[in-house]
């Protein structure tokens, strides 16, 4: 019989296992606010760059074109996001929060900060800084870009 680690031999397991918990809570929480995780991602970015075109959006975020489309569509309807013609090119448009999405910002990263704090608060401060400092090395080091939504 052949031997096979366990799965609890794997970093990628213990990440997965802290990344699902917190994310989980985090979406519950998000919920409440009536969006998604992918939605107050999307309106975070937007939040600094608005108005923009959905092209630098999606290469800001690491997501497809129609990834963003859906998910303006999505905030459109919401009365979240509003989209503006182009006076130059009736074909292009740019994106951006309405007020009520504008006032959605910082009560969504409120909800992020008591995620993060309620989860890693069981670190030391020391403990948390090198979490960050190495996962921040993995990022950098396997060119990671995509914003994480799911």
């Amino acid at each position: 019989m052949t031997s096979a680690s366990q799965l609890t031999d794997h970093t990628g397991y213990w990440m997965r296992m802290v990344s699902n918990a917190v994310s989980q809570e985090f979406a519950r929480k998000v919920s409440g606010e009536d969006v998604t995780v992918a939605e107050w991602a999307f309106m975070r970015a937007l939040y600094d760059l608005e108005p923009t075109p959905p092209s630098v959006l999606a290469e800001r975020m690491g997501m497809t074109k129609g990834a963003i489309s859906k998910l303006a569509e999505r905030l459109v309807a919401k009365g979240l996001v509003k989209r503006a013609e182009s006076q130059q090119d009736k074909r292009a448009h740019s994106l951006s929060l309405t007020t009520e999405g504008r006032a959605k910002i910082p009560v969504l990263a409120s909800l992020a900060d008591e995620n993060d704090a309620e989860f890693f608060g069981v670190l030391t401060k020391e403990e948390h800084e090198t979490l960050d400092r190495i996962l921040r090395v993995l990022v950098e080091r396997r060119g990671l870009k995509a914003t994480p939504v799911d």
